[in-house]
């Protein structure tokens, strides 16, 4: 990183910080919310510094700086809400941004196992038999497969797949600091389900029903799981490989970075989620169930690039350190 060019870009914040800090008078409500922006920037910026390219110097300025503005921002807790926000337009998007090369090598690998696995149950009879004995796949493939959407109430079933889902996507995130193993048993499990699934469906001659109730909720489903197993190979790979931070500063701030993706990936579920239990068995026109599946996996889509990108671009990583959770009050 080029020290002086991070400086130039930076300074003026810096200073504006200190100058709030400095004024020895009581702050108006927009300078508060000022403060304590400036506060988690300059926090961020110092941790990017650490990381990147410790010189001695800028790191013991902005250390002094942070710990001046944690001193600052002692006194009433700040709202929920701004809380709340800034982890939905900044922390959550620029953790999963971040994940973006290993989010996508996971969709990549992971479908072609269940593509692969899925066109030899196809074509094998023997991996079929492996499975079940005829009755009991063609009762799957008749009656079980979309019976399994409608058999409970929708508010139910909704809050059955939305916690399960959330589950699964937390050991395969916060686990995966044991070298990645828990995630890809995860992962394995999901794709192996999946291509077996999808095969004996298509063996049948049922590949439009499949699809016709995967694609609703699976969409974004999936690519939740995806990425919560992106995260949780990306904190297995710090582990082995933590490059120029100590090996316990890197776990501790990609720790956090993954705290952040599976709190989000808790509100991620749950959109899946109601869309798996009220839309995909209860939507009978296929083109619309499976369009406002399209409509919400764009829509996540969007959210991550656009927001994630621009946080992401101000230095953002979705490490939680040095947040603080109150603010100063005016006089």
């Amino acid at each position: 990183m080029d020290v002086d060019a991070y400086v130039a870009a930076h300074n003026a914040d810096w200073q504006r910080l200190e100058g709030l800090i400095n004024s020895g008078r009581s702050l108006s409500g927009a300078e508060i919310d000022e403060l304590v922006e400036l506060y988690q920037r300059t926090a961020t910026h110092l941790s990017v510094v650490r990381s990147s390219s410790p010189d001695p110097m800028l790191v013991g300025r902005l250390s002094s700086l942070v710990a001046r503005g944690r001193a600052a921002v002692a006194g009433a807790r700040a709202p929920l809400w701004r809380d709340v926000g800034r982890f939905a337009t900044v922390s959550f998007p620029a953790a999963a941004y971040r994940m973006r090369w290993w989010w996508l090598g996971i969709v990549v690998l992971g479908n072609l196992v269940a593509v692969a696995l899925a066109i030899w149950v196809v074509h094998s009879p023997a991996a079929q038999a492996a499975v079940g004995d005829p009755y009991d796949i063609r009762r799957l493939v008749d009656e079980d497969f979309a019976n399994y959407y409608t058999e409970h109430s929708a508010a139910s079933f909704a809050f059955q797949v939305w916690t399960n889902n959330a589950w699964v996507s937390a050991v395969a995130l916060i686990f995966g600091v044991l070298l990645g193993i828990p995630t890809v048993l995860v992962l394995l499990t999901n794709q192996i389900n999946l291509g077996v699934t999808g095969g004996l469906m298509f063996a049948y001659g049922k590949g439009d029903v499949f699809f016709g109730l995967i694609l609703p909720h699976g969409l974004l489903e999936l690519t939740a799981v995806y990425l919560a197993c992106a995260g949780g190979l990306k904190l297995g790979w710090t582990v082995i490989d933590p490059g120029r931070r100590r090996r316990g500063q890197a776990l501790a701030e990609e720790g956090r970075a993954a705290v952040s993706i599976a709190i989000g990936l808790v509100g991620v579920l749950l959109v899946s989620g109601l869309v798996e239990g009220f839309v995909t068995g209860w939507v009978h026109t296929t083109w619309l169930r499976i369009g406002i599946g399209v409509v919400v996996e764009v829509a996540f889509l969007a959210y991550v690039i656009v927001l994630g990108r621009r946080a992401v671009r101000q230095g953002e990583t979705g490490d939680a350190e040095l947040r603080p959770d109150q603010a100063p009050v005016a006089g």
